[in-house]
């Protein structure tokens, strides 16, 4: 993902029982993350490709950043996609 792309993302998405304009504008990134999660793509490699985190310098904001998007990942494909289709 390209730098403008990064430069909108926050360590944790928000918290919310609906779609936020935060996620409509990250709805690509939640796609990859739920891809590499199938794919088994390494915490190092999506850390570095999707969010630009070094894991070996901040092992823990990494492991932050990347589980909470994708918990929000999971949420959308589950539930906040059906906001998406009205």
């Amino acid at each position: 993902m390209g730098n403008q792309i990064r430069k909108k993302l926050t360590d944790t998405p928000p918290h919310s029982d609906t779609l936020t304009d935060y996620d409509r504008a990250q709805l690509k990134l939640y796609a990859r993350l739920l891809d590499a999660e199938a794919e088994g793509a390494a915490l190092s490699e999506v850390a570095q490709h999707l969010f630009g985190i070094d894991v070996d310098d901040e092992p823990e904001r990494a492991r932050r950043v990347h589980d909470s998007h994708l918990v929000r990942a999971h949420w959308i494909a589950e539930h906040g996609y059906r906001e998406l289709l009205r």
